[in-house]
């Protein structure tokens, strides 16, 4: 800019460039550009100007430097392989086959099955901008009989993680308590909402509307890949989890890399056993029915019905169907099904009570 008049240097492309970039400076770098009437008052401003800049730079750079937090292991040189993914650093080990690809900029969290807990996870950590790559097994929407009756509580978890909408326009209802029934007697036991507003309470629903309801609100993120595939493996270094080998629905096999690994595919996972030593117990089963155009003894409620030898429960999935659960202990065999066993148990054993 050093000898240009002031009506050159606000014609050039630095200046320009300044007035694109910041309007305040540029206004007043025109306006005291206006009173200048020698080279040389302009240049002592336009170096009172540069040496104003270069020290306020200077100074914030170093605050910056001191009060950045350390977020990088010291590794030997010899195996420091950077990956830069937005504003953190990665190490990774560069004499591993593993290791992720130089350059490569993978996803921040993997996440294992897309249900309640792997779907609420992926829109959380994609809101907060994580770049979230879910693999889920199975993307058609799941027909199951468990995970059906949104407690209150549940509900203001969805309030707070925003997935509140997740119970509208499937078809949900609101449940404010429990009916109990024993030996033809009723009582009914309401949900402590009075503090909350009306809205609060919870819900019932067919199981796969709701996931499905989850799985769109995550994958309507630009930064969450919701891909549909069967994770086979684990893969690890030094014991520490860098991603999960996976395949396709076309049979093709894949390999994903993040920092962290999550897996959410429920209680029959097979990787379970690659991370711990479950003991599972199942102390008994259910047994599920959806009974049509079926009405309950009280609006709103779930009904818990107090039987010879477990409970059975009844509650509104839709506007027209009502789920009934009878629970079959362990210590009895499941009757079967196929050859009509079930269905005998059912009318003769279950149906009076």
């Amino acid at each position: 800019l050093y000898g240009l008049g002031s009506q050159s240097l606000i014609e050039s492309k630095a200046y320009q460039q300044i007035k694109k970039d910041n309007q305040d400076i540029a206004f007043i770098v025109r306006r005291h550009l206006s009173e200048l009437r020698t080279e040389k008052r302009m240049v002592l401003m336009i170096d009172q100007f540069i040496g104003t800049f270069f020290a306020t730079s200077l100074i914030g750079l170093l605050l910056l430097i001191i009060l950045r937090p350390n977020k990088m292991k010291k590794l030997p040189k010899s195996r420091k392989n950077y990956n830069k993914m937005e504003n953190d650093v990665v190490l990774t080990s560069a004499d591993n086959e593993h290791s992720l690809p130089e350059n490569v900029s993978g996803p921040d969290v993997i996440i294992v099955g897309a249900g309640v807990a792997g779907a609420a996870l992926a829109h959380t950590l994609g809101k907060d901008g994580r770049r979230v790559h879910v693999i889920e097994r199975d993307l058609m929407e799941p027909n199951r009989i468990v995970g059906e009756l949104l407690q209150p509580g549940g509900y203001l978890k969805l309030v707070e993680l925003g997935l509140d909408d997740c119970v509208e326009e499937i078809d949900a209802h609101p449940v404010v308590g429990y009916a109990l029934f024993k030996d033809g007697k009723i009582t009914k036991t309401p949900y402590p909402l009075g503090n909350f507003q009306a809205n609060v309470a919870g819900r019932s629903f067919h199981n796969g509307r709701f996931i499905q309801r989850m799985r769109e609100k995550a994958a309507s993120l630009p930064n969450v890949r919701m891909e549909e595939g069967t994770v086979t493996s684990l893969f690890e270094e030094n014991g520490i989890v860098k991603g999960v080998h996976y395949k396709t629905k076309d049979g093709q096999e894949h390999k994903s890399y993040a920092p962290l690994t999550i897996v959410c595919d429920g209680g029959f996972s097979n990787l379970r056993r690659s991370l711990c030593n479950p003991k599972v117990d199942i102390p008994s089963c259910f047994v599920g029915m959806a009974l049509e155009n079926c009405q309950l003894p009280v609006p709103n409620h779930g009904h818990v019905v107090l039987t010879d030898p477990s409970p059975i429960l009844f509650y509104p999935i839709s506007s027209s169907e009502v789920r009934c659960l009878v629970d079959v202990p362990a210590g009895q065999k499941l009757p079967s099904i196929a050859n009509g066993e079930m269905a005998k148990y059912l009318k003769t054993k279950v149906a009076p009570q």
